[in-house]
C-alpha cells in the first residue's frame, strides 16, 4: 500500500510540473495577465515589463525585440517563439 502511494504521488508530482500548454498571443495588444497565461515562463512581472515596454516604445516589429525587455532572454524567447504573435493575422 505504501508503494501504491508513493508512486501516485510521484505521477501527480510529475503531471504538476508538465509545461502548460502555451496559446499564441499578441504581444502588441495583449495585456500583462494574458501574456503571462498564455506564455511559458513568463509570470506576471515579465509580461508586465513587456506591456510597460511596448507602451514607452511602441509595438514589436520583430519578436526578437523582445529581448530588449528585461527579463527576456533568449531561451524564454525561443520556448515562446511559436507562440508569439505580432498582429491579429500572423
Amino acid at each position: 500500500m505504501k508503494t501504491l502511494i508513493c508512486a501516485l504521488t510521484a505521477v501527480f508530482a510529475l503531471a504538476l510540473l508538465q509545461p502548460a500548454h502555451a496559446g499564441p498571443v499578441n504581444v502588441n495588444t495583449a495585456d500583462a495577465a494574458t501574456i503571462a497565461a498564455e506564455l511559458s515562463g513568463i509570470g506576471l512581472v515579465r509580461a508586465q515589463a513587456i506591456v510597460e515596454y511596448r507602451e514607452a516604445n511602441g509595438p514589436f516589429a520583430s519578436i526578437d525585440d523582445l529581448l530588449e525587455v528585461s527579463g527576456i532572454g533568449p531561451r524564454v524567447l525561443d520556448i515562446n517563439r511559436a507562440d508569439i504573435r505580432l498582429s491579429d493575422e500572423d
